[in-house]
């Protein structure tokens, strides 16, 4: 069966192959991508443990005989020796 568009023939099984070879095209691509994060979000993730480790430590929790306190170091404060303490009662002292 034929198809007229303008004067020109086309035929049906023509664009239907072409149709067909987009998917497939498609699906390769597709299938790349998946593959690749499948592979590559490990190894990223192992990455940005190994420069965490760094000395960054983010929360501390201690204590004293009596009294309870979080210390705080973050990498938002103005120096790097920078520590807020924040007690049991909510009083924080240092750099907050």
């Amino acid at each position: 069966m034929r198809v007229e568009f303008d004067g020109g023939s086309v035929r049906k099984d023509t664009l239907a192959r072409l149709g067909m070879a987009a998917v497939r095209v498609a699906l390769l691509f597709g299938s790349a991508a998946v593959a690749l994060a499948l592979v590559l979000t490990p190894v990223l993730e192992r990455r940005a443990r190994d420069i965490a480790a760094y000395g960054i430590d983010p929360v501390a929790t201690g204590s004293v005989p009596g009294q309870t306190y979080t210390v705080r170091r973050s990498v938002l404060q103005p120096s790097a020796d920078a520590i807020c303490i924040i007690r049991q009662d909510g009083t924080s002292s240092g750099a907050c």
